[in-house]
Order: C-alpha cells, then sequence, then structure tokens
C-alpha cells in the first residue's frame, strides 16, 4: 500500500524534464477513514476534490508554447487520493510534451489522473470566479478565548435540538499541517446545514482545534463532516474547504449529505 511517506514529499526531487504520467503518486483513502471510523463500502456523504491549477503548459504542434489554468474534479468515491506533490511535478512534466491540440492535452491530463484515482476525473481549463464575501455567516468576529490547538476536539461541538435552522457558517481560520513535511495548510470552511442550531463558540474552537492537527486536506474535511454529523446531527449538511494555492495548486474538498447535489456555482476565495 502506498503511504505518504514512499511519496516525493519532504524530498529533493529534479522537476521533470521530460512527460511522465508514473510521476503521478496515488494514497489509498481507506486507512485514513478507518481512522475516522468510516465504512468505504457505506460512506455518510457524496462529494469530489476540486483542485485548480494556475501553472499549465504544453507545447503545440509546432512547439510554440500553450498556458492554461485547470480546474480538475476528483470524485471521493475514487480509491485513491492524489499526493500533491506528485500532481505539480507531473504537471511540470509536460512543459516540454507537444500535442496536437488543446483538446489532445486536456485529454492526457485527464486520464493520466483518473488512472492514479482509479475513478474518472474530469479536467476542464478555467477557473471558478474569485469572490470577496463569505458565504452566510463569519464565525470570525465572536469574542471567544481559545487555548485548544490540536488534536482536533469534537467535544467542542454542540447543537440545540428545540432550535431548527437552515444556515451558512464560515471561518477562514481553519489551518492544517501536511503530515509528512509539517508545512503549514491554510483554509476557508464553509458549513452550510439544515437541522438543530450549532452552538457558534464551540464550532469556532473545534476548527481552530485543528492548527497544529497533521493530516491531508481531503482527511481534515471528513474528519470535520463525521464530527459535526455525529455532535449535531444535522438532517443535512455540507463541508467545504477552499485552501491557499501552493506551488501553483490549490485544493477545495467538499463533502455533502447524500442527496445534496453538487454545487451549480464554485467560487475562489480572495486568499486563494
Amino acid at each position: 500500500m502506498n503511504t505518504p511517506q514512499d511519496s516525493s514529499l519532504g524530498r529533493e526531487v529534479a522537476y521533470p524534464s521530460q512527460y511522465d504520467p508514473a510521476l503521478l503518486f496515488p494514497i489509498p483513502r481507506r486507512g485514513a477513514r478507518e481512522e475516522i471510523g468510516l465504512d468505504e463500502a457505506a460512506l455518510p456523504f457524496v462529494g469530489h476534490d476540486r483542485w485548480q491549477a494556475y501553472e499549465l503548459s504544453w507545447l503545440d504542434r509546432r512547439g510554440k508554447p500553450r498556458v492554461a489554468v485547470a480546474t480538475i474534479s476528483v470524485p471521493c468515491t475514487s480509491p485513491n487520493l492524489i499526493e500533491s506533490k506528485s500532481f505539480k511535478l507531473y504537471l511540470n512534466s509536460l512543459n516540454s510534451t507537444r500535442f496536437d491540440d488543446d483538446e489532445a492535452a486536456r485529454h492526457c491530463i485527464a486520464s493520466d489522473l483518473s488512472a492514479c484515482a482509479g475513478a474518472v476525473v474530469t479536467v476542464r481549463f478555467g477557473v471558478p470566479v474569485l469572490v470577496e464575501d463569505a458565504e452566510g455567516q463569519s464565525l470570525d468576529g465572536l469574542e471567544v478565548a481559545i487555548e485548544r490547538y490540536g488534536p482536533p476536539a469534537p467535544e467542542f461541538l454542540s447543537a440545540d435540538a428545540d432550535q431548527l435552522v437552515t444556515e451558512t457558517l464560515s471561518s477562514a481560520l481553519l489551518k492544517s499541517n501536511c503530515p509528512v513535511t509539517g508545512q503549514p495548510d491554510w483554509a476557508s470552511v464553509s458549513i452550510r446545514y439544515h437541522g438543530p442550531q450549532i452552538d457558534r463558540e464551540g464550532l469556532l474552537k473545534y476548527l481552530v482545534s485543528y492548527r497544529e492537527h497533521a493530516e491531508f486536506h481531503e482527511q481534515c474535511v471528513e474528519r470535520i463532516f463525521s464530527e459535526i454529523t455525529q455532535r449535531c446531527a444535522p438532517q443535512w449538511l455540507e463541508v467545504e474547504a477552499r485552501y491557499t494555492r501552493r506551488g501553483g495548486l490549490d485544493i477545495n474538498p467538499w463533502r455533502a449529505s447524500p442527496g445534496i447535489a453538487h454545487p451549480t456555482r464554485t467560487v475562489r476565495d480572495l486568499r486563494q
């Protein structure tokens, strides 16, 4: 089984000069999900990992460089997530590769990523629009004392069963760390739900308790979804984290209760 320690993370590597899909490194989702208590055969959510690539280039048939940005969607039902450094190295391996046209380049990228993830990955050129204001009600202005920065503390989560609401809460204070290199991962998180009203101070304390936690982006979002579900019992729930860019890539995991439609409109935060 591939583990993060087997990847190129934290190692000095030469950037590739030739196209090489073998650079892509899959990490099975199963192990981290078992730690959270999730059953791969009966996931409590639907969703995707939306990558946004800002440094993408190849050559046309005459050798003239082409540049693009792209949005990549990996289904959460794929057996593997794609390790981010390997993703960056792979994209750079396209820099000197000739394609007959842009569609040929897009198809190549989609095919290689699908093979790595073990499921159909979609690739389209372009990235979502930029928005300045956070969705829903921001938690970040709450006057609350915080002393817990890790590990994640689901005991902070609670909800008032006598108050049923539909609302969106957000915070720009989510931070976790890479489990291999220890580098910080910064994100804004949006939580939309219907059900007992979640205690806002407790939710903010809970999100900040990820600050010294080491886990991949996708796994953090699945943990947040699972622990809010267990502690607050929403009738339905959506969680999306929008992580800031590193090496020309950012990642935006989205998880939602079954039956919730995928977002028809996606956006980027100012920090992206």
